[in-house]
């Protein structure tokens, strides 16, 4: 790595998005980058803060005509700086056939239930101009569930995090979390990676139709069960299975990749667009060894060749003096678990039980340990998305969820990690 000359070179970025002010705007997270309507510019929509958790989330967009150059960004949704206004959390984007962008987000409410930024209604706005405007905010209706609070007043507790992605009969399906209401628990435990949750999903059945936010129609998945779950290594009476990362297969089934309190990634299969789904399993490589990783996302993105690339940390939870399964902790763990950041290569086989392989993993971002932020964490590339643009494969990251960066991905590297190189 080349001499630093600022901490925001330190993960070697080739392109720069956003670095923070200190206005109150420390804190940026899930960040989904996706071509705006016509393809001539890219848009960067995120979640910012001036620390995580502190209250004041709002939903930033910017925008660029070349992937290098952004705009100063503008808050479209959510809290100001420092308010104490309403908060706008994890907002996605899904844009319709003819061009029209709705976003959708965890929309705070008056009434909380387990936390003030995983709690509340569907949210949505909507532009029919490239993202310079935007509807007044309308709330989505939500299925409920056993798992939510009994009073149906109270806003349920789920989040979107990664890029919808369209099913084999062009249906946006976005993946989410659920997480129990903590009224249905008789207890809950002190770490917060320990909490009762479950993945499920959501197909958007009309929105190409440039319904309004009111006429939109969805249909909550699975139909077979309550959502995916996966047992807490440490509490076996609850599930933890989270933030599924989810790819549509070339012979048309859904997979889907989950964080968990395992030490390990788990994976389930579909092969009926979401609506039974495959007791999950743990994520294996090309060898059937486990694939390692503690309690963070684990990005899965399709890419344009049939490829598939897995974002993730290469280690089971545990690391050096950082250890997610201790039952107290001093300080946050995964703070200092979330790097390096890894990526592997996945080729489809139709024939395996698990229907992608993936090739050994190759360190790509890396922070050396370095805590900076309001959080003071180490972490890198968690949140992240994915652009194939102009003949440029870039992966978009915030580094320690404070500067928003980008990474290129050329074909010369992932051929040297490609399953079909390197384990035939």
């Amino acid at each position: 790595m080349p001499e630093q000359t600022a901490e925001w070179q330190r993960s070697d970025p080739d392109a720069v998005v956003y670095l923070p002010r200190g206005t109150g705007d420390e804190d940026n997270e899930h960040f989904l980058v996706f071509e705006a309507p016509g393809g001539q510019e890219l848009l960067a929509l995120w979640t910012q803060s001036s620390c995580e958790g502190r209250g004041d989330n709002r939903l930033m967009l910017a925008r660029s005509a070349d992937g290098d150059s952004w705009s100063e960004p503008v808050r479209i949704a959510g809290a100001r700086p420092q308010s104490g206004d309403l908060q706008a959390s994890w907002g996605f984007p899904i844009v319709s056939r003819s061009g029209r962008i709705y976003v959708f987000f965890t929309r705070e409410t008056a009434i909380v239930d387990n936390n003030r930024q995983g709690s509340g209604a569907m949210g949505c706005i909507a532009s029919d101009d490239g993202g310079h405007s935007w509807s007044e905010p309308a709330n989505i209706p939500m299925a409920r569930n056993r798992f939510d609070h009994e009073d149906p007043a109270v806003p349920r507790n789920w989040i979107v995090w990664q890029l919808p992605i369209r099913d084999r009969r062009g249906k946006p399906v976005a993946g989410y979390t659920q997480c129990t209401s903590q009224s249905r628990l008789p207890h809950t435990y002190p770490n917060w990676v320990d909490q009762d949750s479950r993945s499920a999903f959501m197909r958007f059945e009309n929105i190409d139709d440039d319904p309004t936010p009111d006429d939109l129609a969805l249909t909550w998945l699975p139909e077979d069960r309550e959502g995916l779950e996966v047992t807490d290594t440490l509490y076996p009476d609850i599930s933890v299975a989270q933030e599924p990362a989810t790819v549509l297969l070339p012979d048309g089934g859904l997979f889907c990749i989950m964080r968990t309190m395992t030490g390990h990634i788990w994976y389930s299969l579909s092969a009926d667009d979401g609506v039974t789904w495959r007791d999950p399993e743990v994520l294996r490589d090309a060898k059937g060894d486990p694939i390692p990783h503690p309690m963070s996302p684990c990005p899965l993105f399709r890419l344009a060749d049939g490829r598939f690339l897995l974002v993730y940390h290469n280690n089971p939870g545990r690391k050096g003096e950082y250890d997610q399964f201790r039952r107290t902790w001093e300080r946050n763990q995964s703070n200092f678990l979330r790097h390096p950041t890894f990526i592997a290569v996945g080729r489809f086989s139709a024939a395996d039980h698990q229907p992608l392989r993936f090739g050994p993993p190759h360190k790509l971002l890396d922070t050396e340990g370095v805590t900076i932020g309001p959080k003071g964490t180490a972490e890198i590339a968690t949140y992240p998305s994915l652009t194939e643009w102009r003949g440029h494969r870039m992966l978009w990251y915030p580094d320690r969820k404070f500067y928003l960066l980008g990474k290129h991905l050329p074909d010369s590297l992932l051929t040297t990690i490609d399953p079909d190189q390197v384990c035939s």
